[in-house]
């Protein structure tokens, strides 16, 4: 039974519909799932629940289980976010489990309900099972009041009711009593609502009409013809961690699970963070999906006219939240024991001048792009200045930096690169709009950020930038000089320095994002964004083969249905952070595009 007998892992499957997520294990269970929206209560929490058996007394979990379980398969329908499940049993049965989160269009507007749906079907034998739903309330510290009818259970907190509606007795599952499985059984999760059909009826119609709006949804993808299914089910993600109500993009669906076993750095994901944010709409703009990027335009407008020219936060919650409360939950023991779990993120507070640029580039293909309804205007180009000028007053200002430092604070070069690309955007943008005035103003003041850079971010006895004005360590963001074009790759600064981050933080086919202790001690897991920086780079120098090989051992990193955390232990290549992670679908994306053949060079 080797793919049953792992603890809590990040085998895991993905279900979704830009409303929330959950996530299903390879038993077919359900270990996390929050709601109503990706930040809310997670009602199924064992994935942080310390242990991994389900006992009578285990909390947050929504299981079919199999009586003999030997082994399972799971895997994703073609092209889809529909998860199948099978489980087998020791006498031959088989056990199919088909989990979705309705999605498609009705009423010419998108249904995406706080709806979960499981279809369980017997697809060999007839094996018996035990259906256990053990929600809970409140981060998993109270237990819901349960009501039922002939066809329902409801699940009674004191600020969210869920109803169960399902075409198996609903004594066999109050009671988690076994029984026979001769014919599929639907069951529906959500809203405190009647179905207006039959739970079998609903159940099949939600899933033909959901497996035709994804199947549709990837037809119109631009793919690179090598790697096409590593990349689908990354934009199918992608899009799965979107919360399309406001446009925010999430971090990832989870909190707490540590970026390295017993590491303390264990942080909440599941909020929009402008710089995360950015780069999702960037390769989904790559692939062909501009909604997306729409979408978050709208979020990013309301961030800004909030802020009116004040200090931008880092990261703001998915309905535009500003104060995100971090706190610590006892009532969870955390991923695998290894607590503690938070809930907010302090990141809020932090001062990080690199999201200003982020803010301006992701604006930027609006004034470019013919294909959006609503292109950006002279009034967003304004808007956008006043980001723009904040970037230019901070870039030599001391700060956190992309990697959040806690307890201190220095002048990072990635923070003031990024300041440097929010003026040299305005400038092309404001060159677009024939306004040379301002362009010739936003070109002086990216000449300015760029010779400072120049100047106090280069070791001169290192033959490289630093991360930090004056600094002595390198760190994996000096890769984004290549990436926004402040340098290009063939420039002498930019060999020698790629060649110093090669020496100091390479790691075996992994890339560590820094070398040096920070405030939880020296990094022992590889951030994953940074070895795809790191791959895209090689390919730039002309190492393709170097990079082809290295991009094939990171995608051997994927767990079973294909999908990336933000870390990777070097050493064993197994997945830790939190899931799935927006920053690391990204990677994949971009290094694909960049390292496979054109369809012109195959067909």
């Amino acid at each position: 039974m080797p793919n049953l007998d792992l603890g809590p892992n990040l085998d895991l499957g993905v279900i979704g519909n830009s409303s929330y997520g959950a996530l299903v294990d390879k038993r077919g269970r359900m270990v996390w799932c929050c709601l109503p929206r990706f930040d809310g209560d997670p009602v199924f929490c064992h994935l942080l629940n310390g242990g991994d058996e389900v006992e009578p007394t285990t909390r947050g979990v929504f299981e079919v289980a199999v009586e003999g379980l030997v082994r399972s398969e799971q895997s994703y329908l073609s092209n889809t976010a529909v998860l199948v499940t099978r489980l087998y049993d020791e006498a031959g049965g088989c056990v199919e489990i088909t989990d979705f989160a309705p999605r498609f269009m009705q009423y010419n507007r998108k249904f995406r309900p706080t709806t979960l749906v499981r279809i369980v079907r017997p697809a060999a034998g007839t094996p018996r099972i035990r259906i256990i739903v053990r929600p809970t309330f409140d981060y998993g510290a109270s237990l819901p009041q349960i009501t039922h009818g002939s066809n329902h259970i409801r699940f009674v907190g004191s600020a969210l009711t869920l109803r169960l509606t399902t075409d198996a007795p609903t004594t066999y599952i109050l009671d988690e009593a076994s029984f026979l499985l001769e014919e599929p059984v639907s069951l529906v999760l959500g809203p405190d609502e009647s179905l207006a059909d039959s739970p079998r009826e609903t159940a099949g119609r939600f899933l033909d009409r959901t497996l035709s709006y994804w199947k549709e949804w990837v037809r119109q993808l631009a793919v690179p013809i090598e790697w096409q299914e590593p990349v689908i089910r990354a934009a199918i993600t992608l899009k799965l961690c979107s919360f399309e109500e406001t446009g925010a993009i999430i971090g990832a669906m989870t909190t707490s699970i540590p970026e390295a076993a017993n590491s303390g750095r264990n942080w909440d994901y599941r909020y929009c963070w402008l710089r995360d944010a950015y780069f999702v709409v960037r390769a989904l703009n790559r692939l062909g999906v501009v909604v997306t990027m729409e979408n978050y335009l709208r979020y990013l407008a309301n961030v800004v006219a909030e802020a009116d020219g004040v200090r931008l936060q880092p990261v703001y919650g998915i309905g535009l939240e500003e104060r995100l409360h971090e706190r610590q939950v006892e009532s969870l023991a955390g991923y695998r024991g290894m607590g503690p779990v938070r809930v907010g993120n302090q990141a809020y507070q932090q001062i990080q001048h690199d999201t200003y640029g982020h803010v301006v580039m992701a604006s930027t293909q609006a004034f470019f792009d013919k294909r959006l309804l609503r292109p950006a205007t002279e009034r967003t180009f304004l808007q956008l200045e006043t980001v723009g000028e904040k970037a230019f007053q901070l870039f030599d200002q001391p700060d956190a930096g992309m990697w959040e430092l806690r307890t201190r604070a220095k002048v990072h070069t990635s923070s003031s690169l990024m300041c440097w690309a929010a003026c040299d955007r305005l400038a092309k943008i404001a060159a677009h709009l024939k306004r040379p005035e301002r362009a010739r103003d936003w070109r002086d003041k990216a000449d300015v950020v760029r010779r400072t850079i120049i100047e106090r971010a280069w070791n001169e006895d290192l033959k490289s930038f630093v991360e930090s004005f004056g600094g002595t360590e390198v760190d994996a963001s000096l890769l984004l000089m290549r990436e926004v074009g402040f340098l290009e790759i063939t420039d002498p600064r930019m060999i020698s320095t790629f060649a110093m981050i090669e020496r100091r933080l390479k790691s075996g086919s992994h890339l560590m994002r820094y070398h040096a202790a920070d405030d939880f001690g020296q990094p022992s897991s590889s951030f994953v964004i940074c070895t795809f920086w790191y791959i895209e780079t090689l390919a730039e120098l002309g190492r393709e083969d170097e990079a082809k090989d290295m991009f094939e051992s990171l995608l051997a990193c994927r767990n079973h249905v294909g999908l990336l955390s933000e870390d990777v232990d070097p050493s064993s290549g197994q997945l830790w952070g939190n899931y799935p992670q927006t920053y690391s679908l990204v990677g994949l994306i971009n290094c694909a595009r960049r390292l496979s053949k054109r369809w012109e060079d195959v067909l």
